[in-house]
């Protein structure tokens, strides 16, 4: 990351967000990663996708927000969406995991892919809690700053938003969901999709029918969850810009 008026980010998000790359922690976790990288580790995303979540989906668009943990960290997986894999990566178990949850739920066809930059573009935040990781290393970058930079994204929605969908599938996620307001906005628990606990209440939870449901009581547009199931030469192409 570069000095906060270099950073690239999308607008609506750069103006309520800047602030936070003159802090103190913010500081520190830039010296982190910059220590990483120069001791060699690979870290995902790319340094043009960590943000890859709000440039995709801006502040006002956005209706619903997914929040997961930290990125993938295998190879060519993470670009910046959570549960999300680029195009050509075999969608993990999780993901599958939410792809039979909508088939059951939507009767949505089974996508040959784990690419879900078509949910971000409808408003859909797929925000992880930590936005960098190593390879091989899951959580490597827990507790190094990224946590309090996206409570402040949970934060500034639920306080200058009215009726979003919150999901929040796992105890770490409803751990960091507990500042949404429950009077305003729809927030939905769930065990994670995760293999080890989608067959505790994920499985059959409605998620996204719910969402769709209450999105459309409020006057808002449903999103299409449905994902093509191959993706076109120029969605392959978009995504390896």
């Amino acid at each position: 990351m570069s000095d906060p008026d270099k950073i690239k980010l999308e607008a609506s998000w750069k103006e309520r967000l800047l602030n936070e790359f003159s802090q103190p922690y913010m500081k520190q976790l830039r010296q982190f990663l910059r220590e990483r990288a120069e001791s060699g580790a690979q870290i995902y995303p790319k340094g043009s996708q960590i943000f890859a979540a709000m440039d995709s989906t801006p502040f006002e668009k956005v209706r619903v927000v997914i929040l997961g943990q930290d990125p993938y960290h295998g190879p060519r997986q993470a670009h910046g969406l959570c549960f999300s894999v680029q195009p050509g990566i075999p969608a993990p178990p999780s993901l599958m995991n939410m792809f039979r949850e909508l088939n059951q739920d939507l009767n949505c066809p089974m996508p040959q892919h784990g690419y879900l930059m078509p949910w971000a573009e409808q408003g859909v935040l797929l925000l992880n809690s930590v936005l960098t990781v190593e390879q091989r290393r899951a959580g490597a970058h827990s507790n190094q700053g990224w946590e309090q930079f996206t409570d402040r994204i949970v934060q500034l929605l639920n306080e200058e938003r009215d009726h979003l969908v919150f999901m929040l599938w796992g105890s770490y996620a409803q751990r960091k969901g507990a500042m949404i307001d429950k009077t305003r906005h729809l927030v939905l628990k769930a065990p994670h999709p995760s293999p080890l606990s989608a067959h505790r209440g994920f499985f059959g939870c409605r998620h996204f029918s719910q969402a769709n449901e209450f999105l459309l009581e409020h006057d808002m547009e449903a999103v299409d969850w449905c994902l093509p199931e191959r993706l076109s030469r120029e969605d392959i192409e978009k995504a390896t810009l």
